[in-house]
């Protein structure tokens, strides 16, 4: 019999959006995706994929014993998770699968089936609910017997969005012609005196949901990383 998720100390960390998956309704290919990444697969009934939205998590991690670790958000978000398994499902087998190194899970994929992810001309995830403010922090396989999600379609904003304010904020012309140049956004981001080095101004041109846009500190972080990731590849 399945029952309701409480998945109030999620909440309370920032940790506000999750998705429960029967695993023998995922897509096949997905299935078989998840079955070869994870060896004890057929162990677990249900996959939970849990994000955040806004800038409630942040500000958790700012204040919890993680803000000094190295890969804090990752660090806090797993923990937070193997609490609440712990205190609501402590009986429960689980594997978390992301974040997790050399494995390959479809987060986009999962969040399109939960109804949050619909692709956006500067190739970050949108809804109407977040806007594109929102982030997949944890994957976990569970042996839980907990109500599935039901996707609530509201559609892509881009889809009704007739400024496209996104296309001509970039300073790159990286969205030009409808069509997103990695190749572009990168060579732009590496300019000594780009002013997209820890910013991405396309996104944040963007009207959908800006009450939930992240702090300054929070996107000059996020990008910060993604900048020193591109510099050490180029180097």
């Amino acid at each position: 019999m399945e029952i309701a998720a409480n998945f109030d100390l999620l909440n309370a960390n920032g940790l506000n959006m999750q998705a429960v998956f029967n695993l023998c309704e995922l897509p096949e290919a997905m299935q078989a995706t998840l079955a070869e990444q994870v060896a004890g697969y057929t162990n677990y009934s249900q996959l939970i994929l849990i994000g955040h939205g806004g800038r409630e998590m942040w500000e958790s991690v700012q204040a919890s014993e993680f803000r000094g670790a190295t890969d804090p958000i990752d660090c806090f978000s797993v923990d937070r998770v193997a609490q609440w398994l712990a205190e609501t499902h402590p009986e429960a087998a689980y594997e978390i699968i992301y974040p997790a190194s050399q494995r390959i899970v479809p987060l986009q994929a999962l969040g399109g089936l939960a109804g949050w992810h619909h692709a956006s001309p500067f190739r970050i995830g949108i809804n109407q609910t977040w806007g594109s403010w929102f982030a997949y922090r944890v994957a976990v396989l569970a042996d839980t017997d907990l109500n599935p999600t039901i996707n609530v379609a509201l559609g892509s904003p881009c889809l009704s969005c007739s400024d496209k304010a996104c296309i001509t904020a970039c300073p790159a012309d990286a969205l030009a012609d409808s069509k997103f140049s990695l190749q572009r956004c990168v060579d732009y981001r590496l300019q000594e005196e780009s002013s997209c080095k820890k910013q991405c101004l396309s996104r944040l041109s963007c009207p959908v949901a800006t009450e939930h846009r992240y702090t300054l500190e929070q996107i000059n972080y996020h990008y910060g990383r993604s900048m020193q990731s591109i510099e050490e590849y180029y180097r």
